[in-house]
């Protein structure tokens, strides 16, 4: 039988996606409209939330939107239901629709816009063009009973724990004597109380980067036997991943600007594209930041760019990048609409045991045409 789901195990899964803690602080991440209770059977996965968004989720009987740009980006002041924000809001309060969103952070995750951009434009060896932050690794060592070593060992991997490179379920361990006592008012897997108990134990070690440390701990519970479950934290003086905004990285082999162009536009479905610098320049080390990138022109420059690929490039700074001698694609910031079929197929294998469904809108957001 497949389990039922509500709103917070939604956010749940993305955050194990997108931690909360990537994202800028002043970036409003997470719930936006709505509860973290409500059962739920259909998500759809969105760009933005506008009011004609809103109604086709209405019309699929959505529970649950997932954005990337937050619907509620500066604080509310009044809910006025005749200014387009207020008629989005009344519309997902009537019809108990909930909003979350994943911005900042998912631009900055692994997995997240830049790396589905990266894909779908086929650039590889990619590493982080902007840095923001490297997160603290913790050595996990946990004590467990060897009848129970291999079902927490799968937890605590599942869970985060154990990923070193392209390697997963890393761990070490130890065998050695446990011992403890039971006291009144326990009711303990091995052992009687008050008597001392001796068990030969597993000391199993592993190392888990500091934001997944919850989901680790909360499996470690789940799958332990033991009713207070041992467990050591021991911060680590190892580098851990880099995050930041954007990335760079390598084509598969030099082309000129204007055939990479073509090639940027049917990867991403463009109708259009902006370009800077000399169409028959060759270009092979590429730098990729979705939505308003320009700011970002001189680390894609100093990184050794031969094109940066963007939104949102206003006038002078178009004329620096060309000055410096970096060509620019200006795809527009609609170019992050790739992060709807990521996130999609993402939260299908999340509920892969659960009856819920996950669409992706259909509904083009993008306020621009040319004429």
């Amino acid at each position: 039988m497949k389990s039922e789901c509500i709103t917070g195990d939604v956010f749940q899964f993305m955050e194990q996606l997108a931690p909360r803690q990537l994202a800028y602080d002043w970036d409003p991440v997470g719930l936006q409209v709505g509860s973290h209770n409500k059962p739920v059977k259909k998500v759809m996965v969105t760009l933005d939330v506008l009011e004609a968004v809103v109604d086709e989720a209405i019309a699929e009987n959505v529970d649950v939107i997932i954005a990337h740009h937050p619907l509620l980006f500066k604080p509310v002041q009044q809910i006025n239901t005749t200014t387009p924000t207020g008629r989005i809001i009344q519309k997902l309060l009537t019809n108990d629709i909930t909003v979350y969103a994943a911005h900042t952070n998912l631009d900055i995750t692994k997995n997240g816009v830049n790396d589905a951009l990266c894909d779908a434009i086929g650039i590889t060896n990619t590493r982080v063009l902007v840095e923001k932050e490297s997160e603290q690794l913790i050595k996990l060592a946990v004590y467990v009973p060897k009848t129970h070593v291999e079902e927490v060992r799968n937890a605590i991997s599942e869970a985060g724990a154990g990923h070193i490179g392209n390697y997963s379920h890393c761990t070490f361990q130890t065998t050695g004597l446990g011992t403890f006592k039971p006291l009144k008012g326990t009711n303990p897997f091995i052992g009687s109380v008050d008597q001392l108990e001796r068990v030969e134990e597993v000391k199993l070690e592993s190392i888990i980067e500091q934001s997944k440390l919850p989901s680790a701990l909360n499996a470690i519970r789940q799958s332990h036997p033991y009713e207070e479950p041992a467990y050591d934290l021991f911060p680590l003086k190892n580098e851990g991943n880099v995050y930041g905004l954007g990335r760079i990285g390598e084509l598969t082999k030099t082309v000129d600007l204007k055939t990479f162009c073509n090639h940027v536009k049917a990867s991403l479905k463009l109708d259009y594209l902006r370009v800077i610098g000399r169409l028959d320049k060759q270009v092979k080390t590429v730098a990729v930041l979705g939505g308003s990138g320009e700011k970002f022109i001189h680390q894609a420059k100093r990184q050794g760019a031969d094109v940066f690929i963007t939104g949102d490039m206003t006038f002078h700074l178009a004329q620096d990048a060309q000055e410096m001698g970096l060509a620019v694609i200006d795809a527009g910031h609609y170019a992050e609409k790739v992060m709807k079929t990521s996130v999609q197929e993402y939260l299908i294998s999340c509920f892969s045991d659960t009856n819920v469904e996950v669409i992706v809108s259909t509904t083009n957001t993008n306020p621009f045409q040319y004429v």
